[in-house]
């Protein structure tokens, strides 16, 4: 059993890292509160701010459980800047991925998501629970993908673009950088960088996503 860092435990994601750390048989040696606020680590023995980061903690991989692709790029900027090093991957056992799963550093994917052959993945992207992504995705670094999504094959996603809860993007579909997917979106065609898609057929807006 090897062992892991949680880095940043101000979002509820913290409790589903958990998990799917304990079923995959990895350790959580620590937990970082890297900001003021609430924690949602079970286990307030394992909590340790900034501080005390000394040599034998900053050994040890991180993942971060931000949802919003802004606020875990920072927490990862941060944790990279303090000499951390991201964890490679976090898969959930439950979910079912492809023999040859090419990405980046940091991905985590939740329980129950299928993922389809040939995707190539990029750094730090979150995959939520019972995600379905078709085969020859091509994911940005830092995108992130609601719980119950279903991306079709040949979709291409931003970085630091985020779909939402149930969301749908058609095959063969561009979705561009920093873009949203509103929850329960249907996406049947390419969504420009910056913008934000909702509804069924989804329509376009020209709003820049709130940072959450």
């Amino acid at each position: 059993m090897h062992a892991i860092l949680i880095f940043a435990i101000g979002s509820p994601l913290v409790v589903d890292i958990e998990e799917s750390a304990a079923r995959a048989g990895i350790n959580i040696f620590a937990a970082v509160r890297n900001a003021a606020g609430p924690s949602y680590c079970t286990d307030p023995r394992l909590i340790v701010d900034l501080g005390a980061l000394g040599a034998a903690l900053k050994s040890l991989p991180f993942v971060v459980p931000l949802f919003n692709p802004e606020n875990r790029k920072t927490a990862t900027e941060q944790a990279e800047q303090l000499g951390l090093k991201l964890h490679d991957r976090l898969i959930d056992p439950s979910s079912i991925v492809p023999r040859r799963l090419d990405s980046g550093a940091g991905l985590y994917i939740n329980a129950g998501s299928t993922l389809g052959a040939a995707g190539v993945l990029g750094k730090s992207v979150l995959i939520n629970r019972g995600v379905t992504l078709g085969h020859h995705a091509n994911i940005g670094d830092y995108v992130s993908i609601g719980p119950g999504a279903v991306i079709a094959g040949n979709v291409s996603i931003g970085t630091g673009s985020m779909i939402g809860a149930g969301a749908v993007i058609l095959p063969k579909r561009t979705i561009g950088i920093n873009a949203t997917v509103g929850a329960g979106a249907v996406v049947t065609k390419d969504v420009p960088d910056n913008y934000v898609a909702i509804g069924n057929p989804a329509r376009l807006t020209n709003s820049r996503r709130a940072s959450e």
